[in-house]
Parts: structure tokens; sequence; C-alpha cells
């Protein structure tokens, strides 16, 4: 136990000695992340847009008006959400923007019953609340003042958006398609199921946030090759909207690195007691 105490303390030594230069740019890059699926999306219904009327009024059975009006308001919200977001203006409407696209998408495309796809959309909703209590998060605290008794609702908040963002992880964890798996995929699995819970817990939250953060930046590169598909394939556009999404499930992880895991969580009261 005690070799693996003092090997956590290196290895958390040398993260934060790599981590000061990036530290400043960490909120401009997870936000920037969280909102390139909605960007992505965005410009994918315009550029679509003839299909997407068709594909809601045929297989959806949307009236041609309300198909109109609801492919609509998903891009004028995700474009001023996503511009707001990235630019600090009324986070709290920007983000209200966005998890309202991610609920009518659920439901406008038939997608609820699709497992996978949930789990994406519940770990970007974490992502999200996380976005809404960021600045929050950064308070300042007096020397010589006592703490506040009374937790705060930013707190419950940031203990939320942490569960919703690991649903992902879980969906890969027990997911998968029924194949046998490899030894080196059981043992990265075991690991990202094992971070998951500290980050829920917030126990080394923002060092076992770093983890899943590489976790997923190469699960998306290796599993989610959508150039390499010819343009006109079909699984080329489920392929990017899930690399996108991923990204943006990053950046939710990103922000968690940088404002930590608030108040409910064990390394705060580790800092208390």
């Amino acid at each position: 136990m005690d070799i693996v105490k003092r090997a956590s303390h290196q290895f958390e030594a040398v993260v934060n000695q790599v981590a000061v230069p990036v530290k400043p740019f960490l909120s401009h890059v997870g936000r920037f992340l969280l909102v390139v699926t909605f960007l992505e999306d965005a410009l994918r219904i315009y550029m679509q847009w003839g299909d997407q009327l068709r594909y809601m009024q045929i297989y959806r059975r949307f009236p041609a008006s309300l198909a109109s009006l609801f492919l609509f308001y998903n891009v004028a919200a995700m474009l001023v959400g996503s511009g707001m977001a990235v630019t600090r203006t009324r986070t709290s409407i920007a983000c209200c923007l966005l998890a309202s696209v991610v609920v009518l998408q659920s439901f406008g495309y038939g997608l609820v019953s699709n497992v996978s796809f949930m789990a994406r959309n519940v770990s970007l909703i974490g992502g999200i609340l996380l976005l809404a209590v960021e600045g929050k998060a950064k308070q300042v605290v007096f020397a010589g003042l006592p703490m506040l008794p009374q937790v705060e609702r930013g707190t419950y908040i940031s203990l939320l958006g942490r569960v919703l963002l690991i649903c992902l992880f879980g969906s890969l964890v027990w997911g998968g398609d029924g194949r046998s798996r490899g030894p080196l995929q059981f043992v990265f699995l075991t690991l990202s199921l094992l971070s998951s819970i500290m980050v829920a817990v917030g126990f080394k939250a923002r060092y076992s946030a770093l983890f899943l953060v590489a976790i997923l930046s190469l699960f998306n590169v290796f599993v989610h090759q959508w150039w390499n598909l010819h343009p006109e394939s079909a699984e080329r556009d489920f392929l990017r909207y899930d690399f996108f999404q991923t990204l943006s499930i990053i950046g939710g992880f990103l922000l968690l690195v940088d404002a930590g895991p608030g108040e409910l969580s064990i390394d705060e009261k580790k800092k208390v007691f």
C-alpha cells in the first residue's frame, strides 16, 4: 500500500508540473470542445436541410411546418447557445438552450430507446451542467473567515454533472456487440470503470478525469474514423456525429479538471479535515 501511495504522489507531482503551462487554457479548451458537437450538428443540418426535412416528414411523421420549425429551432439554439457558452455570455441561458437541443433531438429523432445514444446524451448533459456551475465553482475564500455551513445549489448541480458525465463509460463497460474482449481491452475497461467511480464520488477527481480524457481521446481516434469512409456513406455521418459528440464529452471532463469536483466530494472533505 505504501508503494502505491508513493507512486500516486509521484504521478500527481508530475501531472501538476506538466499542467502548469496549460492550466490557464483548460477552461477555454473545455468550453470549445463541449460545444463543438453542436456546431458540427448545426452545420450538418443546414447542409442537409432537404434530406432532414424529408426524413422528419416521411419517417417521423412530422407535418411540414412542424418539421421546419423543429430543424430551425435546433440550428438556432445550437449556434446561439454555443456562441454564448464560448464567450461566457449568459452561461445559464446558453446551457438551457444546449440542453433543450439534446432533449428535443432524443425524442424528435426517436432515439430514446437507443441505449448507446442516450448514454452519450446523458454524459453530454452532465458536461453542460458542469459548464453551468464552472464560474461559480471558483469562488474566493478569505483567510481567517469561517466557511459557510450550508452547501450552495451549485454544488449539487456539480455532483449531478459528475455522475451524468460518466454514463458514457458505463455504456462502454457493460455494452458491446457480444464479442469476447481481449485482456488489454478488459484492463482498460476496468481502469475506466474505477476512474469513473472516483470521478462520481470526487476522490482524486481531477487526475481520474485526466485519465478518462486520455482513454476517450484514444477511443475516439481509433474507433470513430469517419474520415476513412466514402463521403456518400451513411455510416460516415453516424461516425462523425459520434466523434464530435465524444469530443464534447471530453470537453466536459476538462471543465471538471479545471474547476474541480466541488464541495460535495471526498477531495473537498479531506481539505476540511
